[in-house]
C-alpha cells in the first residue's frame, strides 16, 4: 500500500487537474453558445443557396459558362482538411487526418503514385496528423479561427476557385465535422468543386431539381454573380461546422475528464482513508505492545 504522503501528493495532483478540466469545459461551452448559433443560423441560407447553385450549375453544365460544374475526370486532386489549432477535443482531429489518409491510401492511390494528390490543411493538428503520418500539406492555415468571418474565408474559397478554372486541380475535397449537437460530430468528406447536384433530391423529379426560375437581367449575369458567392458560401459553413464541433468536442472529452478525475479522487481518498487507519492500527498495537512489556 502507497504511503500517506504519496496518496496525498497524488490527491492534489488529480484536485489540480480537476479543476483545470472543468475550468476548460467551462469555456468550451460559453464558446460553444455563439458558434452553435452561428452555424445553426447560416445552415438554411447556405442549404438554400447550393440548391439554387446546382440548379444553375447542373442546367449549363458543359457550357462555357458552367466552369464550376466542369467534371473533367480525377486525375489532379486537392485535399482540404479543415481541423484546430488545439487539442484536448477527444477524436476530433484524429478522425479528419484518418479520413484522408484513407483517401489517400485507398481510392486515389493511383493519383497519390502519380504525384497527383495535394493535400492543404487548415488547422495546426490536421497539418501535425498528417506529417506523422507520412504526407507533406504544401500549405498549412493556422491564423482563420483567430477571427473567424465570412470576409476572411473568402480569400481562402476564391484561391481555391482559380485553382479549379486553371485546371491546377480536377478535384477538391473538404474533410472535416458536421455540427450535429455538443456531443455528436458527423465526420464529412464533401465534393468543394466541381458543383455536383445534391444526392438527396433524388434524380427523378427532374421538374424539382430544374426549377423554372425567372432570370433578370439574363442567366450568364446571374451565374456569374451567385456561383462563386454561393461557393465561398459553402466554405464558410464548412469553417463554422467544424468550429462549432470542436468546442462541442472538447466540452465534452473535459466534461468525461472532470468525471474521470472525480471517480479517481473517490479512490484515492478511500484509499487514503484505509492507509490512515492502518496506519492508526500500527500505532496502537506498538503502544499496547511496549505497555504489555513494561507490565511483564
Amino acid at each position: 500500500m502507497a504511503s500517506l504522503k504519496e496518496v496525498r501528493v497524488r490527491i492534489t495532483s488529480v484536485n489540480s487537474t480537476r479543476q483545470i478540466t472543468s475550468a476548460m469545459k467551462m469555456v468550451a461551452a460559453s464558446k460553444l453558445r455563439r458558434a452553435q448559433n452561428s452555424i445553426l443560423n447560416m445552415r438554411p441560407y447556405a442549404l438554400k443557396l447550393q440548391s439554387i447553385m446546382q440548379d444553375l450549375t447542373t442546367d449549363m453544365e458543359g457550357s462555357d459558362e458552367g466552369v464550376f460544374s466542369a467534371d473533367r475526370g480525377a486525375q489532379k486532386i486537392l485535399i482540404v482538411t479543415i481541423t484546430s489549432n488545439r487539442g484536448l477535443c477527444g477524436a476530433f482531429n484524429a478522425s479528419v487526418v484518418k479520413s484522408a489518409v484513407n483517401l489517400i491510401e485507398g481510392k486515389y492511390a493511383d493519383q497519390y503514385k502519380n504525384g497527383n494528390i495535394s493535400l492543404m490543411c487548415i488547422g495546426k493538428k490536421g497539418a501535425d496528423g498528417l506529417i506523422s503520418a507520412g504526407y507533406e500539406p504544401f500549405e498549412v492555415n493556422t491564423d482563420i479561427f483567430d477571427n473567424l468571418s465570412f470576409e476572411n474565408s473568402s480569400p481562402i474559397a476564391e484561391d481555391l476557385m482559380q485553382s479549379f478554372v486553371d485546371k491546377k486541380y480536377d478535384k477538391i475535397i473538404l474533410i472535416y465535422n458536421q455540427f450535429k449537437n455538443a456531443a455528436v460530430q458527423l465526420l464529412q468528406e464533401e465534393q468543394f468543386l466541381p458543383v455536383v447536384e445534391n444526392e438527396e433530391r433524388g434524380t427523378d423529379n427532374v421538374k424539382e431539381r430544374n426549377a423554372n426560375y425567372i432570370f433578370e437581367p439574363n442567366k450568364t449575369d446571374i451565374l456569374e454573380a451567385l456561383v462563386p458567392k454561393a461557393i465561398k458560401v459553402q466554405f464558410y459553413k464548412a469553417l463554422l461546422d467544424s468550429f462549432a464541433s470542436e468546442h462541442g468536442a472538447r466540452m465534452t472529452a473535459m466534461h468525461q475528464a472532470t468525471e474521470n478525475a472525480d471517480e479517481m479522487l473517490k479512490d484515492l481518498k478511500l484509499t487514503y482513508n484505509k492507509a490512515r487507519q492502518a496506519s492508526i492500527t500500527n500505532e496502537i498495537l506498538e503502544i499496547v505492545g511496549g505497555a504489555e512489556a513494561l507490565n511483564g
